[in-house]
């Protein structure tokens, strides 16, 4: 079912909304229905969604039914961890996830929910992808370890590169650390990186070119998602708006190789 869905602007959803208000931050509960059902979550690290199994619903619905067993999968901007949990239960034991994350806050409930759920398929790489590998600034959080208030959630989905940033963070490029055989050439990209997608993808034009990875795609910004698609129709993809509506209007896309 779709909680998430339920408007908080009427009096159902405001009703079944405020008993969540309640829960401690820190409280870990199990994940209540999807591919993750019984998994472990943190409700102070993202929405309420995540472990009520309902985050992006529409989008893990599709993420399940494109993403097969024994597959790699990059998840390139994980936040805390909801898909590269969900993507290392689809691609099984012998399939592999890199969780791309640059966030410190952001990282620490990513580790503590691979840990909690002794998952062993997901690498985590502490920074952020762009088109060159070095330091960026980056509006980020200083989390130093406590947990935070829920009042942080809504921010740490907000992280990006930034000239004005408030913190240091490394920078990757996929075609790099492919070539350095640091990571293994990936079937799926999720990619969700607040304005920064096209320095990801520019970063990847080797890999796009040869591998055909199909791509999970959400653009930020008007010009960035018309460059990101201008780019992936040069090598040949062909994209597809996520909500099934026109390409020019939806911000989330998938995008296979046109062969």
């Amino acid at each position: 079912m779709n909680f998430s869905n339920i408007s908080n602007k009427n009096l159902l959803g405001q009703l079944l909304r405020f008993p969540l208000k309640v829960i401690p931050p820190a409280t870990i509960m199990p994940i209540l229905q999807g591919k993750l059902r019984g998994k472990k979550w943190i409700v102070g690290s993202g929405q309420h969604g995540s472990w009520l199994g309902s985050y992006e619903y529409d989008k893990q619905i599709l993420f399940q039914q494109i993403v097969t067993q024994r597959s790699v999968i990059y998840d390139i901007g994980a936040h805390t961890g909801f898909y590269a949990l969900l993507a290392s239960v689809l691609v099984g034991a012998n399939g592999k996830v890199v969780a791309f994350e640059p966030d410190p806050r952001n990282l620490f409930y990513l580790k503590k929910h691979l840990q909690l759920n002794q998952i062993q398929n997901v690498t985590v790489i502490e920074a952020a992808v762009s088109d060159s590998c070095g330091k960026m600034f980056f509006e980020g959080s200083t989390f130093l370890g406590q947990l935070p208030s829920q009042g942080n959630i809504e921010s740490s989905f907000l992280g990006r590169l930034s000239s004005q940033g408030n913190i240091q963070v490394k920078t990757v490029a996929i075609d790099e650390l492919i070539n350095k055989e640091q990571i293994p050439i990936p079937n799926f990209l999720k990619i969700d990186v607040e304005g920064a997608e096209l320095l990801v993808l520019s970063g990847a034009k080797q890999t796009l070119s040869k591998a055909h990875p199909t791509i999970l795609l959400a653009t930020h910004g008007a010009k960035v998602h018309q460059q990101c698609c201008e780019f992936l129709k040069s090598l040949d993809y062909k994209l597809e708006a996520i909500n099934g509506g026109s390409i020019q209007e939806s911000c989330e896309l998938i995008a296979y190789f046109n062969n």
